[in-house]
């Protein structure tokens, strides 16, 4: 694995203190930023729900108090962004399927090899870092289109849709020429030159907006 180069941040949640600082020397030592946490709890009062640049959660199925589990339900109800790497214990094979239906990148079996978890780590953090570069560019997508009036924004649907100007003044019972002054403005507040680039960033904002 190479060293990696980012300022993402592993998180390590396991109450087993010993096992916990020997994961946190083994990936300081491998080049990344990692924070332990002692139980689910004291990730949900230390950690943002969404990692800033790229970031990974390698966490203990079986905790005390909010499991493994139930710590990843609550951040997939928060629309987390952080993967998550289950260790389990001997016999918690079932609980890990459960894990990666639920979303989990992947389970390791502890005790684990040093490499094969490193290289989990390394595909978790890159994951996060693809999800990151993909929120940026739908809030970047949100805010050009943000700057259309209400007409401006019916007229970019139609104009995304393949409908000529003839054909969106009679959807919306406007003239030619009014539909073309939309559309130039349109086209310059969200710098797009086309309804193929203008259709690319309304489904980056929204995968649904064409619907």
């Amino acid at each position: 694995m190479s060293k990696p180069t980012d300022p993402a941040v592993v998180h390590v949640i396991d109450d087993e203190a010993p096992f916990r600082r020997s994961l946190l020397f083994l990936l300081e030592s491998a080049g990344w930023m990692a924070i332990g946490h002692e139980s689910a709890e004291a990730f949900l009062d230390a950690a943002p729900p969404f990692p800033e640049t790229g970031g990974c959660l390698v966490l203990d199925i079986r905790m005390p108090r909010i499991s493994g589990l139930e710590l990843q339900r609550r951040l997939n109800a928060a629309g987390s962004a952080f993967p998550v790497v289950f260790m389990t214990g001997h016999g918690d094979v079932e609980l890990a399927v459960q894990a990666m239906k639920a979303g989990a990148v992947d389970f390791l079996q502890k005790p684990f090899k040093d490499q094969p978890f490193l290289d989990t780590v390394e595909r978790a953090v890159a994951l996060s870092q693809t999800r990151h570069d993909a929120e940026r560019r739908r809030m970047q997508a949100c805010e050009s289109l943000g700057h259309l009036s209400p007409r401006e924004a019916e007229v970019a649907r139609w104009l995304a849709l393949g409908l000529s100007n003839k054909e969106i003044a009679r959807e919306l019972a406007i003239s030619d020429h009014t539909v073309h002054i939309h559309r130039q403005h349109v086209m310059e507040k969200t710098g797009t030159g086309s309804a193929a680039e203008l259709a690319r960033l309304i489904l980056r904002a929204n995968p649904d907006g064409l619907d």
